[in-house]
């Protein structure tokens, strides 16, 4: 009697493992595009935002009509205006970041060039890692080559167009809203706190917080570029 016939049985080679887990690897998600340094500076400027709005003083002391008087004389105007800031500066600063804003939306050409303006500077220099040169149409740009082009650009977009105009102008009616209220309300009914000097909150915020954040999460990258 003969034998039953064998079937052959293939063993899985290691090449082939080999070429399933380089696949695999392969696969795998890219790394996030937000670079270190533009998440801390995010995260400091979230934090730095919500520190100085929680110096906000109420709005119902803001715009109390009991408390308008006609000022006496330029100076009085003058003393009422730095004594209102000294205690309203939170709210002074928020309603000419209001008007900044209001004029922005409804000049939309001027925020999308603002816009546009700010992600050049942000994402091809400040947080742009220096090992990735700039790549476009083909051409590799030095880190010397796109700062100058940044600031050609800068140029062209803040006085050859209407966005500087446009922020002046906010900028100026934010700033003369600020000084009527300052001048016209009565700053006797208002104590600033004795542990709290009037250049902290929310101007220190602008002033001190926001740029040492800038500078902190972009310092390598420019450092490296110098």
């Amino acid at each position: 009697m003969s034998s039953p016939a064998v079937l052959p049985i293939s063993n899985p080679q290691p090449a082939a493992t080999g070429g399933v887990a380089s696949a695999a690897g392969s696969a795998q998600p890219p790394p996030p595009i937000a670079t270190p340094a533009l998440r801390a500076f995010v995260n400091h400027l979230s934090s730095s935002l919500n520190h100085g709005l929680s110096q906000r003083r109420p709005w119902a002391e803001l715009v109390d009509r009991t408390a308008f008087s006609k000022p006496e004389s330029l100076s009085d105007a003058a003393l009422r205006v730095r004594k209102n800031y000294s205690y309203f500066r939170v709210n002074y600063l928020a309603v000419v970041a209001a008007v900044l804003a209001f004029s922005l939306v409804t000049n939309p050409v001027s925020l999308f060039f603002l816009a546009g303006l700010l992600a050049a500077w942000l994402f091809l220099y400040l947080f742009r890692p220096a090992d990735s040169p700039l790549v476009l149409f083909g051409r590799t740009y030095s880190d010397r080559e796109t700062l100058g082009v940044l600031i050609v650009l800068s140029v062209v977009v803040i006085f050859l167009t209407s966005v500087g105009s446009v922020l002046i102008s906010a900028l100026l009616a934010g700033v003369a809203v600020v000084c009527v209220h300052g001048a016209f309300r009565v700053p006797e009914d208002l104590f600033l706190d004795e542990q709290e000097s009037p250049s902290t909150g929310f101007l220190s915020f602008l002033g001190g917080a926001a740029s040492n954040a800038a500078a902190a999460a972009a310092a390598p990258a420019v450092a490296s570029r110098v």
